[in-house]
């Protein structure tokens, strides 16, 4: 039998969306009242048993109001801070808007996310964010695999 590890042990999963337009990247500062300057890619921890694709969906549409479309996995990312016990990984998709504009007035339902905005790779060299490799992730022409949601079996 396989024993999967539980509760504190798993590392956090959380999906982002690298949404490029006209040579831009949407960027969100996740950090509510502004405590921080660092930017990243919109998006959030996974829901259990819902896809990756779904679950990027509704984390982009609450962070932004903006409705998309999932593309290929452009890039994985881990961070940690082995003092707190702390281990997430980023799972990073090529994705479009489908319908809705950035509008300054929007508030996340959580709110984390405080401000948006869409900026070029070079804007995006000028700011805080991680992950380091994000510009590269954005604007490289390459994917990944991934089989959504596939059942464990034994």
């Amino acid at each position: 039998m396989v024993t999967l590890p539980q509760g504190d042990e798993s590392p956090r999963i959380a999906v982002r969306a690298l949404i490029v337009e006209a040579g831009r990247l949407l960027v969100v500062n996740a950090y509510p009242q502004g405590e921080s300057d660092l930017w990243c890619a919109p998006g959030g921890g996974m829901e259990r048993h819902c896809s990756m694709p779904d679950n990027l969906i509704r984390e982009v549409y609450e962070e932004t109001g903006l409705t998309i479309s999932i593309g290929d996995l452009a890039g994985v990312n881990e961070f940690h801070d082995p003092a707190r016990g702390f281990h997430q990984v980023d799972l990073f998709f090529k994705a479009t808007i489908v319908e809705g504009t950035l509008d300054p007035t929007w508030e996340d339902p959580e709110a984390t996310v405080h401000t948006h905005r869409f900026v070029t790779r070079d804007e995006l060299a000028g700011l805080r964010h991680k992950p380091d490799r994000l510009a590269d992730m954005a604007f490289a022409d390459r994917t990944a695999l991934y089989d959504p949601l596939e059942q464990l079996v034994f």
